[in-house]
């Protein structure tokens, strides 16, 4: 059976392979969603990501163990750090976030990374500021403004908190983006890994419960699926152009809804679809403008 999927695997296209392997990681990703927002009658979001990244860590060993300490060697362990500072301060906004806010809405404003992202390249990098870049920018926070409404609806704490995990870890990915020019996805991967885990320990120690064996079981799955799930995004965007796979990472607020109304009786309101239309729509028109070349000035 294994032989024949694999056979089957090989014989796809690599954009398929790509599409599919998306797929994946939004069900993967909506599903940690879930079960945090389920387990947070239970536990405190805190102690939560302390066992992602406890649990994630596990699932990373075995690459620790095959290369050894050799991707511990960098130049820049003032950028792992910042890098996982800021991570975990995103984290633990996300979870505590996911914990008091319907799933769909949260998953609306999440996609304002990209856009997030974007804006940061033109301020901390010295990136181009393309009219079209530009427009998308605007068109995301527009988007933003149409799931929020501020004025018009009360601004929610987590809606804010969501937000602010979008923007601080759109800052994480742009000193990955600089660290990449070193160091190798190992040695970035591995001290996010190792540096999370030591890092999300002493918050939740100051809210720590006993869990129970379902949270207990829970907890891991929480770390296996957010392992993963970042795994598989990797290799989706490695299979195909991130302009060819990102499109589909728009099923997660499909998923979002769906295990928001089952579990937890959640329906997201016409705002919140909308803006987030928009919202994903202006992320994906930048990451597809990013996946092409730019042009030659002329000689």
């Amino acid at each position: 059976m294994i032989a024949r999927f694999t056979l089957f695997w090989s014989s796809l296209p690599a954009t398929s392979r790509g599409i599919a392997v998306m797929v994946a990681a939004t069900v993967c990703f909506s599903a940690m969603h879930a079960t945090i927002r389920y387990l947070a009658a239970e536990l405190h979001p805190f102690q939560m990501a302390f066992f992602r990244n406890f649990f994630g860590a596990i699932v990373f060993l075995p690459v620790i163990m095959k290369s050894g300490l050799s991707f511990l060697a960098t130049t820049r362990i003032d950028l792992h750090l910042l890098r996982a500072v800021l991570n975990i301060a995103a984290m633990l906004s996300f979870f505590t976030a996911v914990s008091i806010t319907p799933l769909a809405r949260i998953t609306a404003l999440s996609f304002t990374s990209p856009i997030f992202m974007a804006a940061l390249a033109v301020l901390l990098l010295g990136e181009r500021a393309y009219l079209r870049r530009t427009l998308a920018i605007a068109g995301g926070f527009l988007g933003m403004l149409i799931v929020i409404r501020p004025g018009l609806a009360e601004v929610d704490h987590g809606s804010l908190l969501a937000l602010f995990s979008a923007a601080v870890w759109a800052a994480a990915m742009i000193v990955i983006k600089v660290l990449s020019r070193t160091d190798s996805s190992l040695t970035i991967t591995g001290y996010m890994t190792l540096l999370l885990s030591i890092l999300s320990l002493p918050p939740a120690v100051f809210v720590w419960r006993d869990p129970s064996a379902e949270a207990w079981a829970l907890l891991v799955f929480i770390g296996i699926a957010g392992t993963f799930a970042q795994i598989l995004l990797a290799e989706a965007i490695k299979q195909a152009d991130a302009g060819v796979v990102m499109p589909f990472d728009f099923l997660k607020l499909v998923w979002a809804t769906l295990l928001g109304f089952l579990l937890f009786a959640e329906l997201p309101d016409f705002w919140t679809l909308i803006g987030a239309v928009v919202i994903f729509a202006s992320g994906t028109f930048i990451a597809y403008r990013e996946t092409r070349p730019v042009p030659k000035a002329p000689a």
